[in-house]
This record gives C-alpha cells, structure tokens and sequence, in this order.
C-alpha cells in the first residue's frame, strides 16, 4: 500500500461526558421484575410532607438547574407520562408533581463513550467571514452508555488556506421536539410492498389518501373503510401493519435559538431505540433550491435500517424510510444531484462490495449495479463509502473505506464517470489515511473513517473518525489526490 496522502490537522474533536440530555426514568423498567417499582415510588413521594417536598425540588433545581434547557417543563412532561399510575382521588399539589417528574427523570451523556464518523457540508450562515473562508457543519455519531448513538453536530471555519477553526460547543445539548409530518402516499406504499402487504384493505387506503396527508386526513380515511373489508380475517393484521408503517415517518425541530452544536437527534421510532449510526449528509441540488439531506443507520438491537433525513435549515429535520433492494444494508450515501434525470446512490448492498442504486418509480431503490469489489491486500474484507460522491471535473471522486487484516481500516479513492457513474474510471491504489500508531487504540483500534469530506478552494477536507472515539481533520490537494489515481477497467465489478 502506497503511503498515506492526506496530512493531519491538529484540531480534534473529543468525547465530552459533560454534554448530558434528560431522559425518562422508570425504576425497575430495564430489569427482569415481574412488577414495575413505579407505583410504590410514587406512593412515597406522595406522603412527603410539603416542607421536605419543596426543599427536594429546591434542591434538584440548584443542583441540575444550570445544565439544562427548561428543566421544568421537562420534569413536567416526565410526570404526565407516569401520572397514569396515580390513584384519581389523590390530589396532588404542583411541587410534588414537579418532584415526581424529578424521580422519574435521569441525565444521559450523549457522547461519554465515543465520538466518531463524521460528515461535512456547508453551513448554512456563511455571514461573518472572509475571503476564503468556508463554515461548514460537522455531523456526528455520539456514542453514549449501552453502545446507544445519536446525531450530533459541530460547526468549524476552513480557511483561508489550511487554517482551520473548530468552534467550541457551548450551551447545554437540546433533543429536539416531535412534530406533525406531513405524510407521502408513496413512502407508504413502498413500506407496506416492503413487507409485502397488498389486499384489499391497503388498496383502498392508497386510493382514497391524496399525495401528501396529514394525521387527521389518515385517521378519517382508515374510519371510513367499509365494514366488510374491516371484518375479514386480515383486517386487525392489515391495519396494524398499516398504522406501523405511516409512523414510521416523523419530523423533529429545535428551538431556533439553539446552535447547531447543541441539537441532538436522538432516537424518536422503535427502528431507531438501539441508536442512530453514520449520519452521511450532503447538500443536494435540485429544482426546488438546496436541501441537507442525509442517510443514516437505524437500529433497535436485533435488525438495522436505512433511514432518511431531508432539511432546508438544519433546524427542522424530516426522518423517512429508505426501501428496496439497493438500500438492505449499512452504508448508504446519496449524490448532490440527479444524474441525467436518476436519483443515485452508493451503496453496499452484499455487505461487502461497493455499488449504485437508483431510485425507481415508486421511491424504491433498486437493486445495485457492482461498481468496486474489494482488491487490494488492505481492503480484502471489505470496500464501501465514506460518504456521498463529490463532483470534480475529472469525475465523481468517491472516498472509500477497506478493511484490511486485523479488522484495520483504511480509507481509500475512486473516480466515476460524470455522466454515467456506473463507470469506474480510476482508482487510488493505496491509501489516501491510515491509522498512525495514536490511531491503533481507541473505542475501536485501528479504525479511521469517515462519513463525508468536501472540497474548498481546491482542498479535500476529510473529517474523520480515529480509533472510534475522537475525531479529527486531514486535507489533500484535489489535483494531487487525482494524479495519484491509475487508470481502471471500465467493466462494473474491478479486479
């Protein structure tokens, strides 16, 4: 393998266990009881007396007061999530309601494990800054207690030349709000072929839905199916299945007095409860104007999905589902644009070769087209994406990572064709980074990647993940990194 090309930057992004969310708590929930410990909680709190009671919250105030967002209504909405168990008669005042919130709330560190796998796009406020100068936003994969990941981001300012200044992320971190979506007929309809659910009852609910609908307009179509297709067999199976698929889809805003360094998506349907993996965003072109749009990796402990993210502010964040064949595992990168008409997108469907899959007709992606297997000695394991294609006049430059011996990892290069990516033109044939020896240990030794780089005044900013637990910044002249590539057959499948 030839020698690495980029050059490491000194700035790095670290784990910070100090950045905590508050979550719900119910004690006894994640232990094998057979009762739940909630109720004879709640009776205790209960018999408090009012001194004791305001003198706890008092001091639950001043202790965690500081290093949250509105930590009330945080607390109050955590007591109406429990109040269920609370006898009707028992008057409660509002301290002790506050207080119950308090017990059936924790603090979580988003990041106390890890903190890996990022992507790089354009901010969207480029005011304040000179020629030069570029201010991107910094996605990242924050790894907390239980392996559990969410979505975190980071803002830096690159330039001009190869100066490059990370802002500190200040202020308390926010999980966002749950919003009404405005729902798509056809993501539905994918969903539901996705598990090959097609009757009669589906049927009507497709015909009768316009192309995008609300709650509302769902809820009265499903009331008004006739009674004697809700009275087969397969109706109850068939309207579960339904419902699961509609929610499937949800939308999450932040305050906009938030930075962008304090938002955390965190995990909002049962497909995301183990976590939100490998954000790629990309800033696509299409008709309508720019919009962050991003793939993730859903996962709720035994399955993984390929999800979705579509934003025009980075502020309100639409979360969808990704079907098909070309989209069934980990890995998927969009392109910042169509291409000849076709929505494209790298993938690695077999879990080991890189390939493209185009969007059909009926928001499916299709089964991919092999564009690179694994090769080279460093790669032989496997080859896939470290983030969306970036458009040069040479080609699409496609960053790639190859797992080697020892589970080590590499990132490497290719080039495809501008009109027809199916065509691999060249190739990296050795590493643009390589773990140094401060990389071999980490959360994961031997690990650097990344999840997507851009190019700035004719640099290659790479972000990327090293041992799996810290992140850090390496740049290689465009031109120099293209000059370094070998010609590849044009056939689909290399080597």
């Amino acid at each position: 393998m030839t020698d690495t090309l980029a050059v490491r930057h000194g700035a790095t992004l670290a784990p910070d266990p100090r950045r905590v969310v508050v979550k719900l708590f119910v004690p006894g929930e994640d232990a094998a009881l057979v009762r739940s410990r909630a109720r004879a909680l709640l009776d205790r709190i209960a018999h408090l007396d009012d001194e004791e009671t305001g003198r706890l919250l008092r001091e639950t105030f001043d202790r965690f007061g500081t290093r949250h967002r509105d930590l009330d209504d945080t607390f109050h909405h955590h007591y109406d999530l429990v109040r269920h168990r609370i006898a009707r008669d028992r008057d409660l005042s509002p301290t002790t309601r506050l207080l119950i919130g308090a017990y059936f709330s924790h603090e979580y560190a988003v990041e106390a494990a890890a903190l890996c796998n990022p992507s790089m796009v354009a901010h969207p406020d480029q005011t304040g800054l000179i020629t030069g100068q570029l201010r991107v936003a910094i996605s990242l994969r924050q790894i907390g207690e239980g392996h559990l990941s969410s979505i975190g981001f980071a803002t830096a300012v690159l330039g001009p030349g190869l100066r490059l200044t990370v802002a500190a992320r200040s202020g308390p971190p926010v999980v966002g709000q749950r919003i009404a979506v405005r729902h798509r007929r056809d993501l539905l309809a994918a969903g539901l072929t996705e598990v090959d659910c097609d009757n009669e009852i589906t049927a009507t609910v497709l015909h009768a839905l316009p192309e995008r609908y609300d709650e509302a307009t769902f809820e009265r179509v499903l009331g008004e199916l006739p009674p004697d297709l809700l009275s087969r067999s397969t109706g109850p199976d068939t309207l579960e299945q339904v419902r699961r698929t509609n929610a499937d889809s949800y939308a999450t805003i932040f305050p906009a007095d938030t930075a962008l360094h304090q938002r955390v998506l965190w995990p909002a349907v049962p497909a995301e409860s183990n976590g939100m993996e490998d954000a790629r965003f990309v800033r696509f072109t299409g008709e309508s104007g720019p919009l962050y749009r991003a793939t993730y990796t859903a996962y709720d402990g035994r399955r993984i999905a390929t999800r979705t993210l579509a934003s025009g502010d980075l502020r309100q964040f639409d979360s969808t589902p990704m079907r098909g064949p070309g989209v069934r595992n980990k890995g998927v990168a969009l392109f910042p644009r169509t291409v000849a008409g076709r929505h494209l997108a790298l993938c690695r469907a077999d879990g080991e070769t890189i390939g493209l899959t185009s969007l059909d007709g009926e928001n499916r992606w299709r089964e991919p087209v092999p564009l690179y297997a694994p090769r080279d000695s460093w790669e032989l394991i496997q080859v896939g994406n470290c983030g969306s294609p970036i458009e040069t006049d040479a080609g699409w430059l496609v960053l790639t990572h190859g797992v080697g011996p020892m589970r080590r990892y590499a990132i490497g290069a290719l080039l495809l064709d501008l009109r027809r990516p199916e065509r691999l033109i060249a190739r990296l044939p050795g590493a643009v980074l390589s773990p140094d020896e401060a990389e071999q240990d980490g959360y994961v030794p031997n690990v650097v990647y990344s999840c997507g780089a851009l190019v700035h005044d004719g640099e290659l900013w790479l972000p990327y993940g090293a041992g799996d637990n810290r992140v850090g910044f390496a740049t290689v002249p465009v031109a120099t990194l293209l000059a370094a590539m070998v010609e590849s057959a044009p056939s689909g499948r290399d080597g």
